[in-house]
């Protein structure tokens, strides 16, 4: 789960994170207002979606006076930017963070991930804050140092000292940086985060050490031991198939492709989709509807792929072994007679039921087209939509 900015940097302050103080808004009386409060010759607004790049797509606004918070704020809400991710149809801004300015001296970067081959969370540092870390990785990778830590006990004090004079601190600074990489480690495990990045931290004028950018995603499986960041969810900000996909349990995530793949089990998923790719096509979603889905889930998955401009066809392949074949044609039929299906769907069935499945889907006259195999069923999907 994802959340904003403003959020993230709510959540480290109750860790003890230095971030600095600002007002969320939503209108540009409130962007006034909140200038006036934060008492600063110099406040940024700075627009809040789920999203990085919002400063060259127009969406932070350095202002000097409460009348110029008020026109920045008109300009950025409302708004659809267009950033690297948000991809072309951009993320529309409902809402913004005034904050008070700071006197930057230096930038740099800071950031926790799961290091998945030793099964830890790795702090990683940069003296290159500010730029997308990703590409500090490809072009210097001599300059991100890592330390791993246990999520029991946290960044060791040397490992944080260590890394605060690898990227340049010095002096009273480097005990600064050192503490705010242990109470970031002691958020990111205590949140059962996925991710907690801080880009850039910035070091300033007057020797404090500040996250001038936060962001956090929260691990989904982990959500249920904290219920309080539910609360932080908003759903504006995510793709409404995937929060109808969660209603009823299933596992969806939008694609940029044209074949919509319902499919049960993920590691079939990604074979079908690799199997798609492989004979020319793009899927446009991952949809796994689990192994124990009704019919019921399978007719609300089906309306989901449907619903999706971008779907030119559909390709379901299913291999029943709790999940029966013949309720996966239901399911599929159902949703057929409730939506015009206008596009090609080819069908793969497998396993427990499957003839009875294929009996159904034969018997149903709807417009579809049988396989024999995930290879054919792939081929015959690309086929029909070159064709």
């Amino acid at each position: 789960m994802k959340i904003h900015e403003f959020q993230a940097k709510q959540v480290l302050a109750k860790f003890g994170v230095a971030v600095p103080k600002g007002r969320e808004c939503t209108t540009p009386e409130q962007a006034e207002a909140a200038h006036t409060e934060l008492g600063t010759p110099v406040t940024v607004v700075k627009a809040q979606i789920h999203a990085g790049g919002r400063g060259k797509a127009g969406g932070v606004k350095v202002v000097k006076s409460a009348a110029e918070a008020r026109e920045a704020a008109a300009e950025i809400l409302g708004k659809t930017l267009v950033t690297h991710q948000t991809g072309p149809d951009g993320q529309l801004v409902r809402r913004l963070w005034v904050e008070e300015g700071s006197d930057i001296d230096r930038e740099f970067y800071i950031g926790i991930a799961i290091d998945r081959e030793h099964q830890q969370p790795v702090m990683m540092a940069s003296s290159e804050g500010g730029m997308e870390i990703e590409q500090v990785a490809e072009d210097s990778p001599e300059k991100i140092l890592k330390a791993a830590f246990s999520p029991a006990d946290g960044l060791a004090e040397d490992d944080a000292r260590r890394l605060a004079e690898g990227i340049g601190l010095t002096g009273d600074l480097v005990g600064k940086g050192a503490e705010f990489m242990i109470k970031l480690s002691k958020a990111f495990a205590e949140l059962d985060c996925s991710i907690a990045e801080i880009n850039p931290l910035v070091t300033t004028k007057g020797g404090d050490v500040l996250a001038l950018d936060a962001k956090i995603n929260f691990d989904d499986n982990a959500l249920f031991r904290h219920k309080e960041l539910l609360e932080l969810r908003d759903l504006d900000e995510e793709d409404p198939k995937e929060i109808e996909a969660a209603k009823f349990d299933l596992s969806y995530i939008a694609l940029d492709g044209n074949i919509g793949c319902m499919v049960n089990g993920a590691g079939l998923a990604m074979a079908t989709m690799d199997v798609i790719k492989l004979h020319g096509g793009e899927p446009a979603n991952f949809l796994d509807v689990g192994g124990g889905a009704t019919k019921e889930n399978v007719k609300a998955a089906f309306k989901i792929l449907l619903s999706d401009p971008n779907v030119k066809g559909v390709l379901v392949n299913i291999f029943g072994g709790i999940m029966r074949c013949d309720v996966i044609a239901e399911g599929v039929c159902a949703a057929v007679e409730e939506i015009e299906l206008n596009v090609p769907l080819v069908v793969r069935l497998e396993g427990t039921n499957v003839e009875k499945g294929r009996e159904i889907l034969n018997n149903s006259g709807l417009p579809l087209v049988s396989a024999e195999d995930l290879d054919d069923a792939a081929a015959k999907i690309c086929k029909s939509l070159n064709s």
